[in-house]
């Protein structure tokens, strides 16, 4: 078993990376780089001054990883190390300072000159495969003592330590670290919280643009949310401060507010904001963890007894039913549905009508991404049980004169389960995945609709992401449903080949 999972997981690892890179060569090579400023209003405003827009235009290329940007100032510094007489001036003898400069400098550097003031500036375009090193270089992120370098702050203590923190509790404690709480516990899902190893994915643009990615899917949407927060300060108020977010910000930068809530000199006071509504990453979650059991809660029963009743009118009519929903386009059922009980029940149709506080706001998105699994999850089980009931062990029972309530309940049942149980973690994983269409119709607030948006503003940080996100639920899924086959039915017994 020891051996079958790490086996398991080194190839998922090795899958996990080769559809990450193949998705991000693709989006860095094939998508034409200059639609991400399509959606952009910042770059609508600046791009009436040319030297503005190509500064704004190569700062984007450079914060999204497409190049290396020295703007005039910067190139100036840099030059100003070789040959102290050069200025920013656009004059020949500058220009050809700045063209040596480049031309040692190496590594496919370009000089340029800006349209209007003629400054120089150089930037270098940097190959896909460097992108890629770089991608996974960061993804990675250890947190620990010598994390921070802050020159403005040079007495800054380092260590790691277990407090009971006044604004917490019980917490390991850092300092010198990125993050002040580096392990915590609170009454919120997993409960155990830690900091130590993070995930890197880029910066999101130009949609939530500057925000790290990972933080856009997984913090709260909607209006602040104010709570009782404690303070290191030892005062309890009003505020909608994350106070386990705590992480690092240099004491010179620190303002007023940071100053009365965490004290003069306290060198962790950035913090994230609580928000009313539940996170993309938990909204996508809560409907998908519904749709499947809707899925299976009906789904299953009637896979069975079209099985029992095979070939009768009741299989007959259901097999009917279900091929003509399997057959007719998703997205025209959604409409369908959405019209008809939407009226019948009163339902919003959209999910900002009623917002995150509302259950109903759920209902559409989890029901009907449900429905849409029930005709496959039948047919798949209807199919599996026949199978089941025209095996050796089931003639076998019947020539023992056992009844055929017996031989489903005490036998096929049993063994259906196995493959039943092995499929539900990846049902999950695929609804969360395949609910694009249904998020959007509703405009559910989900990573599903994220990934659309982000397909359609460009926003490649962002689709890189979900498709990693993705692909490693995915792989993770097909794992725990292995083991889970295994505490079902006892007699499986998994080993270094992946059998039985």
């Amino acid at each position: 078993m020891k051996k079958y999972v790490l086996k398991r997981i080194l190839r998922s690892l090795f899958s996990l990376f080769m559809v990450t890179t193949l998705i991000y060569t693709i989006i860095y090579t094939m998508v034409p780089r200059k639609k991400i400023f399509e959606k952009d209003p910042t770059y609508t405003k600046v791009a009436k001054d040319p030297d503005s827009k190509a500064d704004y235009v190569n700062t984007v290329y450079e914060k999204m990883g497409y190049i290396d940007y020295l703007d005039s100032k910067e190139l100036q510094e840099a030059v100003e190390k070789v040959d102290s007489s050069v200025t920013v001036e656009p004059t020949a003898a500058n220009k050809k300072i700045y063209e040596d400069y480049i031309a040692n400098k190496g590594n496919d550097w370009v000089l340029h000159q800006f349209e209007g003031s003629q400054y120089f500036y150089a930037t270098r375009e940097i190959p896909i495969y460097q992108r890629v090193f770089e991608f996974y270089g960061n993804l990675i992120q250890v947190d620990h003592t010598n994390r921070i370098k802050d020159e403005k702050n040079p007495d800054l203590e380092r260590y790691l330590r277990f407090e009971n923190d006044p604004s917490v509790g019980w917490a390991l404690v850092g300092s010198g670290t990125k993050h002040k709480y580096l392990l915590y516990f609170n009454g919120q899902f997993p409960f155990i919280h830690q900091n130590f190893v993070t995930l890197d994915m880029g910066i999101s643009y130009p949609t939530y643009a500057n925000i790290p990615v990972l933080e856009v899917l997984t913090q709260g949407q909607g209006k602040a949310l104010a709570t009782d927060v404690t303070f290191p300060t030892g005062v309890t108020k009003k505020s909608s401060i994350n106070i386990y977010s705590r992480t690092y910000k240099s004491p010179a930068s620190a303002d007023k507010q940071d100053i009365a809530n965490f004290g003069e000199g306290d060198a962790y006071t950035a913090t994230k904001t609580h928000y009313q509504e539940p996170s993309m990453l938990v909204n996508s979650s809560i409907i998908g963890l519904i749709s499947v059991v809707i899925s299976y809660v009906i789904g299953l029963p009637l896979g069975i007894f079209m099985a029992r009743y095979k070939d009768k009118t009741f299989d007959v009519g259901m097999t009917a039913v279900f091929s003509f929903l399997m057959a007719l386009p998703s997205i025209a059922f959604i409409y369908i549905f959405r019209f008809a009980f939407g009226k019948a029940f009163n339902l919003p149709d959209t999910f900002p009508v009623l917002g995150a506080s509302d259950p109903r706001s759920y209902l559409f998105p989890a029901f009907l991404l449900g429905l849409l699994s029930i005709p496959w999850t039948a047919i798949w089980i209807r199919r599996y049980f026949i199978d089941l009931q025209t095996s050796d062990f089931v003639r076998f029972a019947r020539a023992k004169g056992l009844s055929e309530t017996e031989i489903a309940r005490k036998h096929i049942f049993r063994n259906a389960m196995v493959p039943v149980i092995h499929s539900i973690p990846l049902s999950i994983v695929g609804v969360i995945v395949g609910a694009t269409f249904t998020e959007s119709v509703f405009a559910f607030p989900g990573m599903g609709k994220m990934l659309i948006d982000s397909i359609r503003v460009s926003n490649n940080n962002m689709v890189v992401a979900l498709s990693f996100i993705f692909a490693g639920l995915s792989i993770f899924a097909l794992l725990v449903g292995d083991l889970l086959m295994t505490i079902v039915d006892p007699r499986i017994k998994l080993d270094v080949k992946g059998g039985k």
